[in-house]
């Protein structure tokens, strides 16, 4: 039986919101042994994918805009990578800072929430949805695109493929499958060494050693411009930085770590700034020996790949193991959005469907949630990343602003030693970030980065509308207060029925178990058969004499619910202070696809009564 007053609202959940300084991308699992937690290395492989596998778009998304201003554009290729570089390191101190900060975890939401007040928080939290849901479609994207690079002939359908790999992943996260941290090891240190080997090898080569994988595709470069501005150079920067995105998901999982879980985590946010500029230094190095240009359909990765090590099995191995790590990075996001929506709903910030669990401890609605948007983003762009990129840098540096604005308050609250030099890096942190937001935002506008600008206000206009309907509720429902004692009301239960059965039986039985008066109602239609059936029904129950008086509805009309509706409204309106209570049987067959053969009655009945009346409805479920 389900009645209109549901259990799954949360209002009345156990426990209350999250702490100040609680992670909104991790899940806090019960404490079963340090053995189970993170090492500075397997924290490493689990939550750098994100930063990992986007030196196989960030590089590019620097030279693509470059290209515009020609070869000569192409020449400040590793000056923009190297302030991108400083970025980073300013990024990795800074979050460093966060981690010793909020040894419970953390991020921009938990920082904005405890220093900059909810609006902000939620601003936050928008951004962290919308990098979230970007950063799947971006690793997906980017993921096909390295197969295409292999495998020319598939480029025409690259949408195709990114939504078999969304549906792929999305269906392995359904199931609960959940990857260890040791299982990331492995694809991420074949990414790593492939690259680092990939630039070693490239560093001793004067020229490139093939140029198969680009040859027959036409060159993005420009042919007549001849200066670079600071415009295009700031537009660069700001697209680079998308090769940045992930920094942050360490300082977001702290809790994860072995103790002393701060020292661990910064170990590995130290190791990953480490890596990754080292990775981004040097292909931005090999793109400046090579002279690479940038040709529509296959990557820079892929071309430099295939100028260091030759087409041969070395660049398949780069590709494929660039594709697998695009993928896994992608998976990040199904754990971590699901988890922000649920916190988001203990907040009552979301709907509280985003909260529950399935069997398999599965946010199975957020993980849906976010497969229809990543798809949606997907067919929007075509499968093409670089339609994708620059909407996602956006989002990661709205976050990394808030976070760094925050931290800028946090210690000139504690005043703590030192505390002014950790405040202006926080602060230097926060001006790039910030900066780096409104030149991407400006340059990429009319590109659909105006997408991202309406989104973000949306989404927290959205999560503010979301709260306060339910703080309506809770005010409605008393939630807080010590209610008055519960005391019995005289009942009447109402029980539809068409004909005599075991199913007729069984409402019965349950109708006086539940209610002091039992009355059954059945509809009669003018037409002549179904007058002939009410005659019969009529005739049988007299005969039968259950001790429930059946009373005739009559409808002019072929209506079911209405006729049950107006008179459960009668009786209630003739009975002041009786709780009226209509109990609807059905039969549950035991094959799915039997459920097919049944009319639908209950639901009708079901839906009428609800919408014209405040009656409580139960619906009886007769298997067989």
């Amino acid at each position: 039986m389900s009645v209109l007053t549901s259990p799954t609202l949360g209002f009345a959940r156990a426990g209350g919101p999250p702490s100040p300084g609680e992670a909104p991308a991790a899940e806090e699992p019960p404490d079963s042994g340090e053995r189970h937690r993170l090492t500075a290395v397997t924290g490493l492989a689990a939550l750098s994918l994100d930063a990992m596998a986007s030196v196989a778009y960030g590089p590019e998304a620097i030279v693509l805009v470059l290209a515009a201003a020609g070869a000569h554009g192409l020449g400040f290729t590793l000056p923009v990578t190297l302030a991108i570089a400083g970025l980073l390191a300013v990024l990795v101190a800074s979050y460093r800072q966060v981690i010793a900060a909020f040894p419970d975890g953390g991020g921009s939401y938990a920082v904005a929430k405890t220093h900059l007040g909810a609006r902000t928080s939620l601003v936050a939290a928008a951004s962290l949805v919308l990098d979230y849901v970007l950063n799947v479609a971006v690793a997906v994207t980017a993921g096909v695109a390295a197969l295409t690079s292999a495998f020319p002939e598939l480029y025409g359908d690259r949408l195709w493929l990114c939504l078999v790999v969304l549906v792929l992943i999305t269906g392995v996260n359904l199931r609960g499958i959940v990857e260890s941290a040791r299982a990331f090891i492995v694809p991420t240190a074949v990414f790593v060494v492939s690259i680092l080997i990939l630039i070693g090898i490239g560093l001793f080569r004067s020229a490139p050693v093939s140029t198969e994988a680009a040859a027959g595709h036409a060159s993005v470069l420009s042919e007549n411009a001849t200066t670079v501005g600071a415009l295009l150079l700031l537009k660069a920067f700001a697209s680079g930085c998308s090769a940045l995105t992930g920094v942050e998901a360490i300082a977001n999982a702290v809790p994860s770590f072995r103790v002393p879980r701060v020292k661990r985590a910064q170990r590995a946010e130290v190791a990953l700034g480490a890596v990754l500029g080292v990775m981004l230094i040097g292909l931005s190095v090999l793109i400046s020996r090579f002279h690479l240009q940038p040709v529509e359909g296959v990557t820079v990765l892929a071309q430099l790949a295939d100028a260091s090590l030759g087409h041969n099995w070395a660049f398949y191995v780069i590709q494929f193991a660039t594709m697998i790590l695009l993928a896994l990075s992608a998976n990040t996001s199904f754990g971590g959005l699901p988890v922000l929506l649920k916190l988001l709903a203990r907040d009552n910030y979301l709907p509280h469907v985003f909260a529950l669990k399935a069997d398999r401890q599965v946010h199975r609605h957020g993980v849906l949630a976010l497969s229809l948007v990543s798809a949606a983003l997907l067919v929007f762009s075509g499968g093409d990343t670089n339609t994708l990129v620059p909407l996602f840098a956006i989002g990661v540096f709205v976050g990394f602003t808030i976070a760094q604005v925050g931290m800028v308050v946090h210690w000139r609250g504690e005043r703590g030693r030192g505390w002014r030099g950790k405040a202006l890096l926080n602060g230097f942190g926060g001006l790039l970030t910030g900066v780096s937001a409104v030149v991407v935002t400006a340059t990429k506008f009319e590109e659909g980065a105006w997408l991202i600008v309406i989104a973000l206000p949306l989404l927290v206009a959205a999560f503010t509308a979301v709260h306060r309907a339910y703080a309506r509720i809770g005010e409605r429902l008393g939630l807080g207060r010590i209610p008055e004692h519960p005391h019995r009301d005289r009942s009447v239960v109402i029980v539809p029925v068409s004909n005599l059965s075991r199913l007729t039986v069984e409402a019965l039985n349950a109708a006086a178990s539940l209610g002091d008066e039992v009355r059954a109602v059945t509809v009669c239609h003018p037409d002549p058969e179904d007058r002939a059936q009410l005659y019969a029904l009529e005739r049988d129950w007299a005969r039968w004499d259950p001790g429930v008086p059946l009373v005739r509805l009559t409808s002019e009309r072929r209506s079911l619910g209405r006729p049950i509706a107006a008179y459960v409204g009668e009786t209630a309106a003739a009975e002041p202070g009786t709780r009226v209570t209509v109990l609807i049987p059905e039969v549950e067959p035991d094959r799915l696809w039997q459920r097919l053969l049944q009319n639908q009655r209950g639901a009708v009945v079901a839906h009428a009564v609800r919408k014209d009346t405040d009656a409580v409805i139960c619906r009886l479920r007769f298997r067989i």
